[in-house]
């Protein structure tokens, strides 16, 4: 006979829910999460000193709760607030942060007792949660009594307050700093939800790492205040860059001011700055959304030229001094090898790595060293330069040895040509089964492929991207695709040709079949991107699977090249083969 069987919960479960947080600082965000969740404007924390017997209390202004929620909603382990009532607040319409319904015992990691008090539409309700109570009870948690008390209040009263007592002595106190630095980087730029620490204010200087702070007087438009921080970490801060600041709110998104395109700065330094920008002259000059400041606005534009001049000043020295550390580092294991090359050599390496160095800023040090190994190994084994001497040691009268040095070269040259050749053959056999892969996806072909155009011929050998260039591409394709459109962003690679055109690749996923639609939306992107590239026009090379039953290669469209990965490859592979066969007959 069929029967049936259910789950049992251990009231322990509620305490595990509280262990499961990696620190105390994350617990108590938690809790901030919530009351972000609450469309609260304010959240004042209250953190003890050490040694004390002082709670944690945790306030917020928003909307409360009323007992029917309280028991209905909070006490309802696991109950997505999302599936009750969607992705973003009633009131202020946040993108809601609470997940998997378990923020609630946020605070058990820290205390032992939590006390709930939250207050809405004139009634207070107070739960008590005790984790020794819940560990020692010899019932099922949803059989469990927890202490509940309400009262009614004046209704235009709301918000909770949570107090977390009796703090759990196996941990260290929660640290102020550190739960600063975690709330920084989710609400620093937040300007309608104000938190504050031991009553203190969340500021640019919560970030870890060094603050710059400058001001200057601009006629016209009064006082200017520029604050930053330089992130210590190697990680990209999360909505890094200067905001601007006007009478008390944030406007427009952050920015790096213009230093993005400054070839001389890594994009990936960027990502660790945090900083405002406070000029309150500028609120004639907000758009009337607040949404941005007016862009050809001369106040606008000195004050973002003086802050972009401070900025680079500080970024530039901290660079500098990085890779002089990372150099010095180096130097260790590679001195030695410096100072068994000649001279100029020795002078032409050491410019190497410090290029090696900029343009691998912020790898980790183990690729870099990997990287510098093997440049130092072509130093090393270079049979080029070793020729080359023999011909600047030759007297400039003998003809017969110069000639014989010359036929040298030549051999050189090919022994070089066909280890290349050999090389690329290898890469081809790798890209063959990259694109053989129905999972691989357009931005792992866009990578394989961008700094390997001689793949596509050799009218493409020499065809280069920059970071301007780049930019472009990145700027246009976050304005175009955003929200439900993200999904739908293409992969584009856009360079500069020898002969001042471009060159425009969409790159499709090997497994998508190309068809006129296909083609139609690449030369669309070509129309929206043209307006940014003066002087010259756009070719277009449309790259994917096979062509789609039906598409006939000979109608073409002008300046469109579509191409199929296997084809690609194949042309490439028959270029190669065909060199190898010349290079061993000239042998």
């Amino acid at each position: 006979m069929a029967k049936a069987a259910r789950f049992k919960v251990d009231p322990k479960l509620a305490s595990l829910l509280g262990e499961s947080y990696r620190s105390s600082e994350e617990a108590l965000k938690e809790l901030v999460d919530n009351a972000w969740d609450a469309d609260a404007d304010n959240v004042s924390i209250g953190l003890p000193d050490e040694l004390t017997g002082d709670p944690i209390v945790i306030e917020d202004d928003g909307v409360g709760m009323t007992e029917r929620e309280v028991r209905e909603e909070y006490l309802r382990i696991a109950n997505d607030r999302r599936t009750r009532k969607g992705e973003v607040t009633h009131k202020k319409r946040r993108r809601v942060k609470g997940r998997k319904g378990i923020g609630k015992f946020a605070g058990l990691i820290s205390a032992d007792t939590m006390v709930l008090v939250t207050r809405a539409r004139g009634s207070k309700t107070q739960l008590q949660i005790g984790k020794e109570h819940l560990v020692g009870a010899a019932v099922d948690l949803e059989e469990v009594d927890l202490p509940l008390h309400v009262e009614e209040i004046d209704k235009n009263d709301h918000g909770t307050t949570i107090t977390l007592s009796n703090l759990n002595q196996k941990l260290e106190f929660p640290s102020p700093e550190k739960l600063r630095q975690l709330l920084i980087r989710d609400y620093g730029r937040e300007s309608d939800f104000t938190i504050i620490v031991n009553g203190q204010p969340l500021s640019v200087e919560d970030v870890p790492g060094e603050t710059v702070t400058e001001t200057i007087e601009i006629p016209d438009l009064g006082p200017v205040k520029l604050t930053f921080t330089l992130s210590d970490g190697k990680k990209p801060l999360k909505n890094a860059g200067i905001g601007i600041r006007v009478d008390g709110k944030l406007v427009g998104r952050p920015m790096d001011l213009g230093l993005g395109d400054d070839d001389e700065i890594p994009s990936k330094l960027l990502k660790r700055v945090y900083g405002e920008i406070e000029a309150d002259g500028l609120a004639q000059h907000a758009t009337a959304d607040w949404g941005a400041i007016i862009e050809n606005s001369k106040p606008y534009l000195q004050v973002t030229e003086w802050a972009a001049g401070k900025l680079k000043e500080k970024v530039t020295r901290t660079f500098k001094n990085e890779v002089n550390l990372q150099k010095a580092r180096l130097e260790k294991g590679v001195k030695e090898r410096l100072a068994k090359l000649p001279e100029n050599r020795r002078r032409s390496a050491e410019d190497a790595i410090n290029r090696v160095l900029k343009r691998f800023y912020g790898e980790s040090e183990e690729r870099i060293a990997t990287v510098v190994s093997l440049m130092l190994d072509a130093f090393e084994r270079d049979e080029y330069w070793v020729v080359l001497q023999k011909i600047d040691d030759t007297a400039r009268g003998d003809v017969a040895r110069l000639a014989d040095l010359l036929g040298e070269f030549g051999l050189v040259d090919l022994a070089i040509i066909g280890h290349q050749t050999r090389s690329r053959l290898r890469f081809l056999e790798e890209l063959d089964s990259l694109a053989s892969n129905e999972h691989t996806l357009e931005a792992q072909m866009h990578k394989a492929i961008e700094d390997n155009l001689w793949v596509l011929g050799p009218d493409y050998a020499l065809v280069a991207s920059n970071q301007t260039l780049r930019r472009m591409v990145e700027d246009w394709a976050s304005k175009k695709f955003t929200g439900k459109r993200a999904k739908k962003r293409p992969d584009l690679f856009l360079a500069q040709q020898l002969r001042a055109d471009y060159l425009l690749i969409e790159f499709k996923r090997p497994s998508h079949p190309l068809n006129r639609d296909d083609e139609t939306q690449a030369i669309k992107y070509r129309d929206d991107l043209s307006p940014f590239v003066l002087g010259g026009t756009i070719d277009i090379v449309l790259i994917g699977g096979e062509r789609a039953r039906g598409v006939s290669p000979l109608y073409g469209t002008d300046k469109l090249t579509v191409l199929a990965y296997r084809d690609i490859i194949s042309q490439a592979r028959t270029e190669l083969e065909w060199l190898l066969q010349q290079l061993g007959s000239e042998r």
